[in-house]
């Protein structure tokens, strides 16, 4: 009878599975085999497809139009990341208090969220402006004459930083604040009357490793995340001057679109999952060993 029901169990699991193993199929496992057999040809939309190895691959490493744009995207991303674990994390300490009104600021935090990322560039293109944008109507206040910030080779990759870290703010804060309502009470009031204050050594000794796995998530998505902005870029810059705001996502789109490269901008996607992957199994492996308790 157990027998039975257990085979009941899986023949109406499977049914239920099926669609959604289907979409898994149809629209992620069929694209990404076919993008990898196209990334070992010359294959353009306007032209036959022919084998020619690993050229592709050998191409990107000698373009430097590619080195260009993946060397931005480092810099968008040893930049952006910091901010947006160290940033979420001060102001979910902040939120996590119990004041008045403290809602309405978790909420305020969380509008760019639901905001669409193309529509908000366009206004941020606007507040961007030189001569009558609010960032330098801003600065203004304080004496500051400031930039062209999106005709400039040195500050439209700044301002792409600026727009990515406001949109992704409230979303890693909400991580953060989860991560700290998670933490038992008993821990700081065994931390009180122990002498433990509540200032940097609390956070210091308590809340910073209680919060590691939730640091560990939020590091790995927000890292995979910077190695695939696009549409700020696209719509506020289009990558320019001079390619100082392009980055890789960008360039493959550009490949594989514009220049009718499809099999190099498939090459050129691969290698950036491939960069994706290795650089997530690190950070694994390096907290595989951490037992998340305190020390």
């Amino acid at each position: 009878m157990l027998y039975k029901l257990r085979n009941r169990d899986s023949f109406w699991a499977f049914w239920f599975l099926l669609p959604s193993i289907l979409g898994l199929c149809i629209f992620v496992l069929y694209p990404m085999a076919s993008s990898l057999i196209i990334s070992f040809t010359d294959y353009a939309l306007l032209r036959d497809m022919s084998f020619v190895g690993i050229k592709n691959y050998v191409r990107a490493f000698t373009d430097a139009t590619a080195l260009k744009v993946f060397r931005n995207t480092l810099v968008f991303t040893l930049t952006s990341v910091p901010l947006l674990l160290i940033l979420p994390l001060l102001l979910s300490i902040a939120l996590n208090q119990k004041i008045r009104g403290i809602r309405f600021f978790r909420a305020a935090y969380c509008l760019p969220l639901i905001s669409s990322m193309v529509a908000m560039s366009m206004v941020w293109q606007w507040m961007f402006n030189k001569d009558y944008g609010l960032v330098n109507w801003i600065l203004s206040w304080f004496g500051i004459n400031g930039p062209n910030w999106l005709s400039s080779p040195t500050y439209s990759l700044v301002a792409i930083i600026i727009v990515s870290i406001w949109k992704s703010l409230g979303y890693n804060m909400m991580l953060f604040l989860a991560g700290l309502q998670s933490i038992p009470d008993v821990y700081y009031e065994a931390a009180e009357l122990d002498g433990c204050g509540v200032g940097i050594q609390r956070l210091w000794r308590i809340t910073l490793p209680l919060l590691k796995p939730t640091t560990l998530f939020v590091t790995v998505m927000t890292i995979i995340n910077s190695l695939q902005v696009f549409d700020q870029v696209v719509v506020i810059t289009g990558g320019g001057p001079s390619r100082s705001s392009s980055v890789l996502v960008h360039y493959i789109y550009q490949c594989t679109f514009k220049f009718y490269e499809t099999g190099y901008g498939s090459a050129l996607a691969w290698l950036l999952t491939i960069f994706i992957f290795v650089l997530t199994l690190i950070q694994f492996i390096v907290n595989q060993s951490d037992d998340y308790s305190l020390e």
